[in-house]
């Protein structure tokens, strides 16, 4: 992959600074924030992405654009990309260079795909997108396309040890990368594509019905494009099929809309209600197709040709269902950029959702050192709370306090004063990777109700979790609460924290400190009675003095132990 580095201005070439391309090896370390505008071509659409990387490997989005094109329309017979679609594609991305500038942007990583590879006028391409919309572009092989679509869907999905199959069908050609959470273990690419099919099929167009003849006819064709592939697939353990691009993103919104209104958002297509969408559609002239609900009207003359692809791949390696989501070759190329700096090997070595609670902090400014004490001490109350029989919650629970305890003051960004509200907004909006809309909420809630009121049950304020995670939401805030309130001063003074059942009636927590700590111990007193309420037991506590050898002032983060999660 090429970086495309702006040089400075005064090099006679027109009002913009002149971008030429340099080898990428390593983006080296930063040392000041820096904004970086991805530009994706595809056969069918152009994409942007600008982005703020800072120090620390945070980023935020600054901007996300895309305009369709058709730079592949009816280039797949002759091999030529034709002016019009050359002209479209040069006026878009000038717009989006201008576009990104105006955020600041200070480098331009920009790839061409299927078309661009295909063309035999690439250069000509090329050549006008470097000189009339001041942008140097590589055109990427299959593989490589293949491989980055893997990095930017990997990097937000909690596998978890399974083995997924990810799909992407662009315009000119479809790309499957099979592998875990770390690795991939197979790359393919093959020539199928919904522009591609769509003109092999429907030439010069066509406002009919699709008849259950020429469908077959193109998965017919898909099946023997794809044979090498299939083969391959069949013999690898497949755990989860995941779909990134525009034609599966668009049948998962329509079956949704047919099939379950009482679900928006819904990001799973079963292979039964995709069969479904697509014989709908097929049953349709192209201006009734347009009008389906849920429907891309821009996608609607190409959409079956995609589909086909997806439904044939489904049928011959038993599929039942895809998970959807919307990232593609974009993320992709951001993850690559981000895996090259200097300080992002460690980040590495974290699972999905570590690296995005810890990435979410650090663009949020949040106190690491306050989070991770309040976090580490919060799992001590859930283990030693789950050991003496105050509830019987696991793993899963035990992990959505761990991070709610991290960005529990990620709101204090934008006020102190009713921060935790923030908090709850800040984490129920974010794009945390790797985690499920429930968990997230339940995550916000936490963070919500770490001070002030705890809710009651049945409060209206936590009325988007059903019952059972109200009650989660109720007893993983206390110990959040009282985790916070163990370390007011921000000085990490409480080392352990443990509860011991007394009797049938109390519960006592023991509380083995560094030093003095009456404030922390007024801040657990003031928790008593949310204890009493929720466990129905009274709550005790003693303070135990641990002398530590040496020095006596704060400790450093290395002591900062316990059993939370390697990140921390």
């Amino acid at each position: 992959m090429l970086i495309n580095r702006l040089f400075d201005r005064g090099n006679g070439e027109g009002p913009f600074p002149r971008m030429v391309i340099a080898p990428m090896t390593s983006t080296g370390p930063i040392t000041t924030q820096r904004i970086v505008a991805f530009i994706d071509i595809g056969t069918n659409s152009i994409r942007l992405y600008v982005v703020r990387i800072s120090p620390d490997c945070s980023y935020t989005v600054m901007s996300s654009q895309k305009e369709a094109v058709r730079l592949g329309e009816g280039e797949f017979e002759t091999g030529i990309i034709t002016q019009a679609a050359i002209d479209r594609a040069v006026m878009v991305s000038g717009r989006f260079v201008e576009l990104a500038r105006s955020f600041g942007a200070q480098e331009f990583v920009a790839v061409a795909t299927s078309a661009a590879r295909e063309a035999q006028n690439r250069y000509d391409l090329l050549s006008r997108l470097r000189h009339e919309a001041h942008l140097d572009v590589q055109v990427i092989s299959g593989r490589e396309e293949a491989r980055l679509i893997y990095m930017g869907v990997a990097a937000a999905f909690h596998l978890e040890g399974r083995q997924a199959m990810i799909v992407d069908i662009g315009g000119g050609s479809t790309e499957i990368a099979i592998g875990g959470q770390q690795a991939y273990s197979y790359l393919a690419s093959v020539r199928l594509g919904s522009i591609r099919l769509a003109n092999i099929f429907f030439p010069g167009g066509s406002e009919k019905p699709v008849g259950k003849a020429l469908y077959e006819r193109i998965r017919d064709h898909v099946r023997k494009e794809a044979s090498g592939f299939l083969r391959q697939a069949r013999e690898r353990p497949i755990d989860q099929v995941i779909g990134s691009s525009g034609t599966i993103i668009n049948l998962c919104d329509i079956s949704a809309r047919l099939y379950h209104p009482e679900e928006p958002g819904r990001t799973v297509l079963t292979v039964h209600d995709m069969k479904k969408t697509i014989a709908h559609l097929c049953s349709l002239p192209l201006p009734e197709r347009k009008k389906v609900p849920g429907i891309n009207p821009e996608r609607a003359d190409i959409i079956l040709a995609g589909a086909a692809v997806i439904d044939t791949f489904a049928e011959e390696l038993g599929i039942f269902s895809i998970d959807v989501t919307q990232r593609g070759l974009q993320d992709g190329l951001l993850a690559d950029y981000l895996s090259r700096m200097a300080g992002y090997p460690l980040l590495g070595d974290l699972s999905v959702r570590e690296r995005s609670v810890l990435l979410t902090g650090r663009n949020f400014g949040i106190n690491e050192y306050h989070a991770r004490t309040v976090s580490k001490l919060a799992l001590d109350l859930f283990d030693s709370g789950r050991d003496t029989g105050l509830h019987a919650m696991g793993e899963r629970e035990r992990e959505l306090l761990e991070y709610a305890g991290f960005l529990h003051d990620i709101g204090s960004l934008i006020s102190f004063n009713n921060h935790h509200n923030h908090s709850y907004y800040i984490i129920r909006n974010s794009d945390l990777l790797g985690f499920e809309p429930r968990e997230v909420l339940i995550m916000a809630n936490i963070a919500r109700f770490h001070r002030k009121k705890l809710p009651k049950r049945r409060e209206q304020d936590i009325s988007g979790l059903n019952e059972p995670d109200q009650g989660i939401v109720r007893i993983l805030s206390l110990f959040l609460r009282l985790a916070e309130s163990l370390d007011r001063r921000h000085a990490a003074l409480i080392d352990r924290v443990a509860f011991t059942i007394v009797d049938p009636q109390v519960a006592e927590l023991e509380i083995t400190a560094r030093g003095d700590c009456q404030f922390e111990s007024w801040g657990v007193e003031n928790e008593e009675k949310n204890f009493e309420r929720i466990f129905a037991r009274q709550l005790c506590h003693r303070i135990v003095t641990e002398e530590m050898p040496g020095d006596h002032g704060l400790p450093g983060e290395s002591e900062v132990t316990g059993t939370p999660g390697p990140w921390l």
